[in-house]
This record gives C-alpha cells, structure tokens and sequence, in this order.
C-alpha cells in the first residue's frame, strides 16, 4: 500500500532516501534551496551522482519536489528529517538547530506524523527531543552513503538500522527493504542512543583505518620502504583484506572529519586514546604532507583537483584544502586544476581550468588522487595514491 512520506533537506542522504522511497511511494522533497527545487521538477540532480541523475531523467518516480513545507508535512504520515549538521569546533558538537527548527515547525502545524531522522546527531540527543517536546513518535536511521554513490547505497545498503520505541519500529524497517533492490539486507532494531553509536563509532572507524594506512605510508617514506608491497602484503591476510587501503592526504568529506570529532566529544570523562588519536592523527598527516611540500621548494604550485573522490562534485572539508591553507600561509604561490569551481579565483589562488595551461605552468603537481589526465606529468606530480583507487 502507498503511503504519503515527506523529506526535508534534500542534500546526499535526503534526496537519494525520497528517490529509493518514491519508487513506491508517494515522496513530497523539501528543501529550503529553490535552485534544488527548481532543478528537481526539471529531472535534474544539484549535485553529481550517477544513479540519481538516471533515475530522475529514467524512472517513474511519484516524487513532488515542494516549497510548500505546510503541505507536505500535512499530507504526510512519516517525515525524514535530513538537514544538515555540521561541527562546530567553537562548541564542540553538532550543530542540530536545522532538526529542531523543522520538528517545532511540525509541531506548530498540530501535525503529528513519525518522525524520523537521518542527519547524523550526538550520541543521546533523539531522547532529548522525545523529552524536550514531548513527542514520543521520534526515530533515528543512520545513513551509509558514499559520496557520488548515495542513491545505489540506498538500492543496495549494507545495513539498515532503525533505532527507537515507536510500534511503527518494523513497519518503518519494512519499508525500507521494500524500496531496495538487495535480495539480503541485514536489519537491526535499536534504541536511539545505539543506533546512533553505531553511525558515529562506524565513521570513527573508517577513519582509523584511512588514518592506520596513511601512518604507515609516513613510516614507509621516510624509511625508504615500498609501502605498495607492504599494503598489498597486509592485505593478504583475510582478516584485514585489500580494500579501503590506499594511502591520501588525510580523510575528508561530508562524514569522517565530524563523526570523528562528534564522537571525541561524547568521550568527555570517559577513558579514550584511540579516538583522540585518530583526530590528531589526521591533522598530523596534513601537516607532514605540506612539510614535503615545502621542501621541495616550488616555484608555482599546481592543486590537481580538489574534489573529495572521482565521481564527486563535493570539496567540502576536503584534505587537500587544509594542506592548501598551510601552504599558503608558508608562502607558497599556488595555481588550481577543479573545473567543478566556476569563479577564477578560490582561496585566494588563481583557478585554471585549461588543463594544459595547468600542467605547463606548474612546476610541482600536488594530487591526492591521480589518473590518466596527468599521465603525460607524472615527473613533476607529488602523491601518495599507489592504487589509483578511492
């Protein structure tokens, strides 16, 4: 039977879930973005994914990409919440105001659908909005998205985790697996506070291992070791396997920079090193990488894309961009390869998004990611991709 949803925040998480639930369902798409909007009804994404630009030129969706927050929520019997929440390093949390500002608009409209969330939030904070507004009918699913590949992990999820204590608990879960197109999907009902652990500590360990994998590559170059040899023989052994291991400068993104931190936080008074260290470790890498940099005396440095990963239009609390500022402040004069930045000039620095202009101008390339583009300069290219993977 088709039930009336409604998605607010139609970023990554929230408009990859309205298009996999609109498959069956009748999706309202509500972002506070015109330009979303506006693109959505043309069957266009704001942003790049391959599965989603198919699916909206491709499929029949009943998807209603809306302004009209008073009449989707009206309209609907579940709202996903999917607005984003940044870190605030002065705070030290998540910034949450979006989910609080949409749950009291909801309130105020004397609607009383399930609400379920899907940001990502601080281990315990569901309970205190179930407590704050006294509105029991609150749930938490935690998204597993990569970046340029959110609608085919919704297809295909790894996992899908439902955490509270409405009686809708299964029927949520069902709808879900319903919409997916995985014969094998693994389920897991939880409280709020677990299913939320289970986001953040999930991250927190994707980045230990980009983290692991980086300091050894560190090791390897300073000692003059083959650290492609020493992955790929690490990786022989079952239990760690060869994948999720090549080396960059530094984990970045939407995810693993603020559900490391955000995690850290709830550690307050609670024993940890492992968690600290993978914060600090990350910054540690950027700081080496740029040290390299610097002493290698550029003349014109060239930042070969500063993109997340291929397939991605994201540069958001990119790595490459913290190692940039670093530079910059070192005085190092720098040149930009990113035909994703429109303007001529980001940071500071001059954009060029002639690519031949880009390599016969830079002296030095510094690429996180490397491919057949700049094949023809690798003599002058500083990485540390050795599998030219993601």
């Amino acid at each position: 039977m088709e039930k009336n949803i409604c998605v607010i925040g139609l970023g990554y998480v929230g408009l990859s879930n309205a298009i996999l639930l609109s498959q069956k369902n009748k999706v309202y798409a509500y972002d506070n973005n015109p330009e979303k909007i506006k693109l959505l009804k043309l069957k266009q994404t704001p942003f790049s994914d391959k599965y989603i630009s198919e699916f909206l030129s491709r499929k029949k969706l009943n998807l209603i990409p809306t302004d009209d927050f008073e009449k989707a929520v009206k309209d609907s019997s579940i709202v996903i919440i999917a607005t984003p929440t940044d870190f605030d390093d002065k705070n030290n949390n998540f910034n949450t105001s979006s989910i609080e500002f949409v749950i009291e608009r909801i309130i105020s409209l004397k609607s009383s659908p399930l609400i379920v969330i899907k940001s990502t939030v601080p281990i315990g904070y569901s309970k205190s909005l179930i407590e704050k507004y006294n509105y029991p009918r609150i749930l938490f699913s935690p998204e597993f998205l990569r970046e340029g590949n959110a609608l085919y992990d919704c297809l295909y999820p790894s996992r899908i985790i439902i955490g509270g204590e409405d009686i809708l608990l299964n029927y949520l879960l069902n709808l879900f697996v319903e919409c997916s197109d995985k014969d094998k999907i693994e389920t897991l009902i939880t409280s709020t506070a677990e299913a939320e652990s289970i986001k953040l500590f999930s991250n927190a360990y994707l980045a230990l291992r980009v983290s692991f994998i980086n300091e050894l590559d560190t090791f390897c170059e300073i000692k003059e070791l083959n650290p492609k040899k020493i992955i790929k023989g690490l990786g022989y052994d079952p239990r760690i396997g060869n994948f999720y291991n090549n080396p960059s400068f530094g984990y970045g993104g939407y995810c693993l920079p603020k559900d490391s931190k955000q995690l850290l936080s709830n550690y307050i008074n609670i024993p940890n090193k492992i968690i600290k260290s993978i914060v600090d470790s990350n910054q540690n890498r950027k700081e080496y990488i740029a040290n390299n940099i610097q002493n290698l005396s550029p003349s014109l440095l060239g930042i070969y894309r500063i993109v997340m990963k291929s397939g991605s239009d994201n540069y958001r609390s990119s790595s490459i961009i913290d190692i940039m500022k670093i530079l910059v402040k070192k005085g190092i004069k720098i040149i930009i390869y990113e035909p994703s930045i429109k303007e001529g000039v980001f940071m500071n620095c001059e954009v060029i998004n002639n690519l031949k202009e880009f390599k016969d101008r830079s002296n030095l390339i510094l690429a996180n990611r490397i491919n057949s583009e700049i094949y023809d300069s690798l003599d002058k290219v500083y990485t540390r991709d050795l599998f030219e993977s993601d």
